[in-house]
């Protein structure tokens, strides 16, 4: 079997894109009741987001198709979300596949010092109520993301701590030349058929929708009770155990056994899998992960999986309310996950 994606995967780029192409120019026909808009702005976020789950993750890891230019096309679906595809294989393919969990280096927990995500971070009296707050904070994150971090990683061109790769003069392009797009479809387009005011609501509607999705399924992969932490060394670029080893003890599974939710998130709830096999397509993770377990029990490691995603929020919100109290002392310790069989076995 090919790595790569298959008809599976292809039949959901057929079916996500040309339903978000014509929700769009259902937003700009306008003949519709204020409900009606939000309704559709809602639904339009989320079918944003499963193109960012099913269709850009595969093609910015290449396992979308064999096909390199192909990937690099599929993989501009980022662009088209308001982001940048070069910056988000550093940031993600490199930098928190390989330091995953790891405070000082991966970004994905450098949120400070708003968020407290680990214990190694500096504490402050708001973090109290964190568990409460960080949802507000989630529904800003894909506009603070396109409209102030990817900015600053150009001109920086540094992700946290680490220096990014030298743009070429195609990415250069590539970037203001999306950012511009992006900027006439999104915004100028609709406020020249709309109005302002219209525009302004469905814009806050789409973009708080993709960002609560889209942090929550990520948070749920890694910020959660069973998964563990480690701060950098001295070598910023040497952790304690082997690379796999990491992956499977900062790492958890969630709803493995809910194929709606498998279908929707694009194999994300079977993070350890894509943590382990990158550059495989999110369709095999299901068959992928009863051999992984399996090793994991066969060489004692954890295999850590909550059975439903309500579970994996719930230890979330635990885990953020935990780390919001000053004397808080979880590592946090990894745990061997369940030792029943898997649900969907």
């Amino acid at each position: 079997m090919k790595k790569t994606g298959n008809w599976k995967l292809y039949l959901k780029a057929w079916i996500l894109i040309p339903a978000a192409l014509g929700l769009y120019f259902y937003f700009l026909w306008g003949h519709y009741s204020p409900l009606i808009g939000v309704l559709a702005s809602i639904l339009f976020g989320l079918i944003l987001v499963c193109i960012a789950f099913n269709i850009m993750h595969d093609a910015c890891h290449n396992s979308y198709s064999e096909k390199k230019w192909i990937n690099g096309i599929m993989g501009l679906t980022m662009n088209a979300l308001g982001s940048n595809a070069f910056m988000w294989k550093i940031k993600h393919n490199i930098i928190h596949h390989t330091f995953t969990n790891i405070d000082g280096i991966d970004d994905d927990i450098a949120n400070g010092p708003l968020l407290r995500q680990c214990i190694s971070q500096k504490w402050m009296p708001m973090h109290r109520f964190q568990f409460l707050y960080m949802f507000l904070l989630y529904a800003v994150s894909t506009l603070s993301w396109m409209l102030r971090t990817d900015f600053r990683i150009y001109f920086r061109r540094k992700i946290h701590t680490t220096p990014i790769t030298r743009m070429d003069g195609k990415e250069h392009v590539i970037f203001w030349g999306s950012k511009v797009l992006y900027a006439f479809f999104y915004v100028f387009v609709p406020i020249y058929a709309l109005g302002w005011q219209p525009w302004l609501i469905g814009f806050v509607i789409i973009h708080g929708t993709m960002g609560v999705v889209l942090s929550v399924v990520f948070q749920l992969a890694h910020m959660v009770e069973m998964t563990t932490f480690e701060v950098a060394g001295e070598n910023r670029r040497v952790i304690d155990s082997e690379w796999a080893i990491h992956e499977v003890r900062t790492t958890a599974n969630f709803a493995p056994g809910n194929k709606i939710i498998s279908w929707l998130v694009g194999g994300l709830n079977f993070q350890i899998e894509h943590h382990l096999f990158p550059h495989i397509s999110h369709i095999h993770y299901s068959a992928l992960s009863k051999i992984v377990k399996k090793q994991c029990e066969l060489f004692g490691l954890p295999y850590n999986y909550y059975p439903s995603a309500r579970q994996a929020l719930y230890s979330h919100v635990r885990l953020m309310k935990k780390l919001g109290n000053r004397s808080a002392t979880i590592g946090v310790p990894y745990q061997s996950g369940q030792a029943s069989p898997l649900p969907w076995e």
